[in-house]
């Protein structure tokens, strides 16, 4: 695509947006507890359309080269923070943690890959240098440690030894080959012994050439037949094209496109950068005469205020200082924005003294009331919370507007930077600078200008006692004057804004307060609690959707999640709300995904052993580029010892990880942490040592930190409820692949092996067949069916379904016991005990209904 056909992707999107933040506002109101079903379908809706958007912005982001247009479309990290608010919305009306979309995609024409999440490119491109320093000093620091395996290390054997090993697995080449012979001679001897037997047929030379013909042209046609099935079929998609030189030509040629336009970009913005620079410094030296215009056009402010109404008030750091006052707005103006300003305040200030009042008012009536407040609150539950997002979004979609809607592409043919904008920017910038500093010195000068004032009229400065303390200086002057009806001076007395108190944060205390993160980094990694991540793409986790999910509630029956949902779960409250902009002063003033979504600290991943869940948390690593500390309960046995021990560890790990960020913090086997009864075999190991601290090392963790806990458990059965969901805030329960994942996931490891997938192995009976094991399992199957040896032997002996039988039943399966345990458990979680209640409620009123309606009859 180029440049022209991107930018009218732009304009396409950002008149959707405007659409959608339209839509958005009939939602914030509250809906009735009865109108649940279209709320949903609504929310849904603009759900999957904010999922689009974020897919157009990311391939816009990625594709185009002018740098400017780039930094603004990193709106997707307002899009992206919006989109998970909305799914959190989505899951607080579902109540459940994968809500069926597959009616509200069939309303909107769109097919399950518009599901998919995608994960912004730049997660990992623009950081790409950071992470290949982190990556060498940590492989550095690992070689250090392993020891090297010398040549002494392996056993060693006798010449003697060595030669009659040798020599018997050369006989039994021989043996082997000499039987192989000897089999064919026989087959040769026994074809005579027919052939003398019986008689030869004796044709005529017309009857042998017709023979001849007629199985010749059979096998042509059967041949012809064949090829023209086949390309019927990769014509229609429902086999994979059979040309793969072509397919990878296109394939490199593609990938040598992306190359040559990121070297473009990379050049595009260097150059950028050192216009950004040699800008600055060029505004910086007429700083002196911007200076001095900003402090003769505050002078004819004081003049022209104190002619009317007396010595203004200078306004405050806060609410933009002297800027209101360049505003080309009169004095009166300035004077009344104030004085609204003030009023704003106070307004609030009574409101949230009201509010607190209303709050306990209705705690009172909720304990009086009881069942009927509960019935009130349901009525009006439903509503959009307050989105942080919108004002970032509204930010850059006005910046588009104002900037590059009605900017032709002409002007710039070559993609670089647009120097007037550039210009009007880093003028701000530096306008900014040198404005902080004239405030400063006017607000001096207006203190002596009234302070001389006051002296030539006689006045006498100060204050009463009981005024002193509110709004006056230390010389008994007020901030404000006002003119009266004498037209003499009097003191205009303006209250300060008095705001709530910051809550008080307890601040962690600094154990290693004499040491550098560097040795406490290298400490981690001695004791293998910091360790290297395998690079795996949360692609490879791969499953299909469940499109039957509204039909089985319909009937009753609570779909479980498939495999295309976990994925989209773990990219959405694992992999974007730790994402990171890859520069800060460009876009200071728009905060990252993390800080506006909402605040999730802990994930837990509950499924039967198989599910692979530690490839999710790998997957997590290798998106976002984080670092990977195990802290499971297995890993921690021998280190660390004591109450001092375990404070210091936890201590210094999250100390590490908000150093680092991203990153991650994993605990295998997170059901030991939380014994209900601590096993004898695990007391030993004393897996609960870490229960307290780790708690409250989660509650110290902010927004702005890219800091998440991951747990993965097959037996949450044996933990304590409270403790578990108390610690975990998201619980993510990964059921057996039904039939589509199961396909999907027998194609791909296939194909993943270097085998392309033919007519001769039927997947379909694969899928079937495995009904009840896990990927893990299927992987297994797989491995040890496809050896080296084998896949030599394709061309010649293709690759059926049967040869994974035998090694598929001698791995076990999911038992129907162990599913129905998870979900009796997953029932007892706070989202599932809600969910239990909805149903509860929904059948008592249809029963409610249909014995109204016998009534009637």
């Amino acid at each position: 695509m180029s440049e022209g056909a991107f930018q009218r992707l732009w304009d396409s999107s950002h008149l959707i947006l405007q659409e959608l933040l339209d839509q958005e506002q009939p939602l914030l109101e509250p809906v009735p507890h009865r109108e649940r079903q279209s709320f949903r379908y609504r929310l849904s809706s603009l759900y999957l359309y904010y999922l689009g958007l974020l897919r157009r912005f990311d391939t816009l982001y990625d594709r185009m080269v002018q740098p400017q247009k780039r930094r603004l479309l990193r709106l997707p990290d307002g899009v992206a923070g919006l989109m998970l608010e909305l799914k959190d919305d989505l899951v607080r009306v579902d109540l459940c943690e994968t809500p069926c979309l597959d009616q509200v995609l069939q309303g909107l024409k769109l097919t399950p890959a518009d599901l998919e999440v995608p994960i912004p490119k730049y997660f990992q491109l623009e950081r790409s240098s950071v992470l290949r320093e982190r990556g060498h000093m940590l492989a550095d620091l690992l070689s250090r440690l392993e020891p090297v395996f010398s040549e002494e290390s392996f056993p060693v054997l006798p010449r003697t030894e060595a030669v009659i090993l040798l020599q018997k697995a050369e006989r039994a080449r021989q043996g082997r080959l000499r039987a192989t012979f000897m089999r064919e001679i026989r087959k040769e001897e026994e074809r005579d012994r027919k052939i003398r037997g019986e008689g030869r047929p004796r044709f005529s030379q017309d009857e042998a050439a017709i023979i001849i013909q007629k199985v010749w042209k059979g096998y042509q046609q059967r041949k012809r037949t064949q090829q023209d099935r086949r390309t019927e079929m990769e014509f229609i998609g429902m086999l994979p094209s059979s040309s793969q030189a072509e397919h990878s030509a296109v394939t490199s040629q593609a990938s040598l496109g992306e190359d040559v336009r990121r070297l473009l970009q990379t050049k595009k913005e260097e150059a950028f950068q050192s216009a950004m620079v040699k800008t600055h410094d060029a505004l910086r030296e007429r700083g002196p005469d911007m200076r001095e215009k900003m402090k003769e056009q505050i002078r004819q402010w004081f003049i022209e205020h104190h002619a009317l109404t007396g010595f203004p008030d200078y306004p405050d750091e806060s609410l933009g200082g002297s800027y209101l006052i360049f505003a080309d707005k009169t004095p009166e103006q300035v004077k009344m924005e104030l004085e609204v300003q003030v009023q704003e305040s106070k307004n609030k200030d009574q409101k949230k003294s009201k509010g607190k009042e209303k709050e306990k008012k209705e705690k009172k009536e909720k304990k009086r009331k009881g069942d009927m407040t509960r019935k009130g609150e349901a009525d009006t539950m439903l509503r959009l919370l307050p989105s942080k997002s919108i004002a970032v979004i509204n930010a850059g979609h006005e910046e588009y507007t104002n900037l590059w809607k009605d900017r032709f592409d002409s002007l710039h043919p070559n993609q670089s930077f647009d120097s007037e904008i550039l210009q009007v920017e880093k003028r701000k910038e530096v306008e900014q600078e040198i404005r902080i500093q004239v405030d400063e010195l006017m607000r001096q000068e207006l203190k002596n200008l009234r302070l001389a004032v006051d002296r030539e009229e006689g006045r006498t400065s100060k204050p009463p006692k009981k005024m002193r303390g509110q709004g006056w200086d230390k010389e008994g002057h007020t901030p404000g004057r006002q003119g009266t009806e004498d037209n003499c001076l009097c003191v205009c007395f303006q209250p300060k804004k008095m705001g709530k108190k910051p809550e008080k944060r307890k601040k962690e205390k600094d154990l290693t307060p004499d040491r550098s993160v560097d040795s406490l980094f290298e400490e981690l990694i001695i004791f293998g609690l910091l360790k290297k991540c395998e690079t795996v793409a949360l692609k490879d986790y791969v499953g299909d959707y469940l499109c039957l999910g509204s039909t089985l509630n319909l009937a009753n029956k609570l779909p479980m999640p498939s495999l295309f949902d976990i994925r989209q779960n773990v990219a959405l409250y694992g992999v974007l709300r730790l994402a990171e902009r890859p520069w800060g002063e460009a876009r200071a003033s728009s905060p990252d995904i993390h800080s506006t979504a909402p605040l999730i600290r802990s994930i837990l991943l509950v499924g039967p052993s198989g599910m692979r869940k530690k490839m999710l948390v790998k997957a997590v690593c290798t998106e976002t580029g984080a670092n990977l500390f195990d802290l499971s309960p297995g890993n921690l046995q021998g280190k660390y010892p004591g109450k001092t021990g375990v404070q210091t560890l936890v201590h210094i790990v999250f100390k590490v990880a908000r150093y680092l960020q991203p990153s991650v913090i994993w605990i295998g086997d997170a059901e030991k942490n939380f014994y209900k009864r601590v096993p004898e075999e695990d007391k030993e190991m004393d897996p609960k040592r870490i229960k307290k601290d780790l708690t409250k090392a989660l509650r110290l963790l902010n927004p702005g930190d890219r800091v998440r806990l991951m747990g993965t458990t097959d037996r949450p059965q044996a933990a304590e409820m409270k403790g578990l969901c108390r610690t975990y805030e998201q619980v993510l329960l990964l059921s057996r692949p039904d039939y589509a994942s199961r396909y999907v996931l027998w194609k791909h490891m296939i194909e993943a092996q270097g085998v392309q997938v033919t007519q001769s192995l039927d997947v379909s009976a694969l899928a079937k067949v495995s009904d009840g094991y896990t990927p893990g399992c299927i992987h297994q199957a797989i491995q040890a069916v496809l050896t080296e040896r084998r896949l030599l032997q394709l061309s010649k002996r293709p690759l059926v379904a049967s040869e994974f039988l035998g090694h598929l039943a001698k791995l076990d399966p999911v038992y129907g016991e162990e599913e129905e345990s998870l979900k009796d458990w997953d029932f007892k979680t706070p989202l599932g005990k809600k969910r239990m209640k909805l149903i509860k409620d929904q059948d008592a009123t249809e029963e409610a209904r249909l014995a109204k309606e016998k009534k009637r009859k």
